[in-house]
């Protein structure tokens, strides 16, 4: 009977503990991407806004006030994947108020809100990150 002198390999001991440490990277690594792909989506809505923003200066350069018709502003969503609806509220002489919500994919669920006020600029918001 012959020994075996040189074993090459791994023990099964040595795989399950590799697997195991492999499956703790994934349980943490998972959320944190879920959230930054979340975020990148987000994104999105953030550019939509920032179109209704530029289109809202234009209308008030030209009429002396902001509308609160977002059909008057003529922002184009198509090749929005997340973001293809607005709406205005709370339009006045000195500002308004633009909000975008996801229902679609990876951004299902955020909403993404931008107030502007002539004095202050614009601040967004940001609701289901």
């Amino acid at each position: 009977m012959r020994k075996r002198l040189n074993r090459k390999g791994f023990t099964l001991i040595e795989l399950m503990v590799v697997v195991i440490i492999v499956g703790i990277l994934a349980t943490v690594a998972i959320p944190i991407y879920r959230a930054n792909v979340r975020k990148a989506a987000a994104s999105e809505g953030t550019a939509l806004l920032g179109t209704v923003l530029t289109s809202q200066k234009v209308y008030y350069a030209e009429n002396n006030t902001y509308t609160p018709t977002s059909g008057d502003l003529n922002v184009d969503t198509t090749g929005n994947k997340y973001f293809t609806a607005y709406s205005l509220s709370s339009v006045g002489a000195t500002g308004w108020t633009a909000t975008t919500t996801s229902s679609i994919g990876a951004a299902d669920g955020v909403t993404v809100s931008m107030v502007y006020t002539n004095a202050a600029g614009a601040t967004i918001s940001y609701l289901g990150l």
